[in-house]
């Protein structure tokens, strides 16, 4: 794709007030999560005074049932939170578009088998299917995106096939198979370019759903042990009864609060740039 396209994508983007809002929430928690000991006041693994107190002084939201401050722990939670929406989106467009890309390409049984395949996944129970994997392949960082990708690749392979049938059927594509071009060449010259944005769009909106899923299996007890997020904290919150005593104020709201706003903000983007990438959306 040429560079006149990307800096007319780049300009409709800077005009859309909801795609500036989401991108800077982005961009602060970017911030937050590489600067994350220069931002917490403790190390998140530290007891740095007694249990269930509130907040003041040092402690900006107290401290949790081990002494451990909540404000650190969040802040370094942001990390992992990002981490894990950020790979495992990216590993479900990886899939999305392989598949995609392959169906829509050569059609007939190939595409078949695909879409059947892709019907299925989005047919199973997301929520039981998500607790079952989870609790099968065992708690861990990278089992988190692996479960997380499986259940996430499907929905954009199949918009990645939609756009792979519009733009095989472009000139440029005919052209290249009359001149003999071989179909690695196709696919990575003319095929992919068409789709990047495409699956630029779809990637912003799967990570969203990443994390949603993250902190919901966290939740549940299905999260990572090792590693402190917003799902783990909330967790511990709920085990030590914090949603039946005040301390909900300060544990449970604030890290629901950011999971809230980076989901808002991620929405903001996905929704800007679809508008950028197919102009039918647009208003006015």
């Amino acid at each position: 794709m040429d560079n006149g396209r990307w800096q007319h994508y780049w300009h409709v983007f800077q005009s859309s007030r909801l795609g500036s809002i989401g991108a800077g929430i982005i961009l602060l928690y970017l911030v937050i999560a590489i600067a994350a000991p220069l931002v917490a006041p403790f190390d998140a693994e530290e007891r740095v005074a007694q249990p269930f107190l509130q907040p003041g002084g040092d402690y900006l939201l107290g401290t949790n049932d081990v002494g451990q401050d909540i404000f650190s722990e969040m802040v370094f939670g942001t990390r992992v939170s990002l981490l894990i929406g950020i790979l495992a989106a990216f590993l479900s467009i990886l899939v999305g578009c392989l598949v995609g890309i392959v169906a829509g390409y050569f059609g007939g049984k190939t595409d078949s088998i695909l879409m059947r395949l892709v019907d299925l996944v989005l047919v199973v129970p997301f929520l039981p299917l998500m607790i079952l994997l989870a609790a099968f392949i065992g708690p861990s960082f990278w089992n988190l995106i692996l479960v997380i990708s499986i259940l996430s690749w499907a929905s954009p392979a199949r918009v990645i096939r939609s756009q792979v049938l519009t733009v095989k059927t472009k000139g440029f594509v005919e052209a290249a198979r009359s001149i003999g071009s071989s179909v690695p060449t196709i696919l990575g010259k003319h095929i992919l370019p068409g789709v990047i944005p495409i699956a630029l769009s779809q990637f912003v909106m799967a990570a969203s759903h990443a994390i949603l899923i993250e902190a919901s299996l966290s939740f549940l007890g299905l999260g990572d042990p090792l590693n402190k997020s917003w799902g783990t904290i909330l967790y511990y919150a709920q085990a030590r009864n914090a949603f039946l005593t005040d301390a909900w104020v300060w544990w449970v709201l604030p890290p629901g609060v950011m999971i809230t706003a980076l989901v808002i903000g991620f929405a903001f983007t996905g929704y800007s740039l679809e508008e950028i990438f197919n102009p039918r959306l647009r208003k006015g």
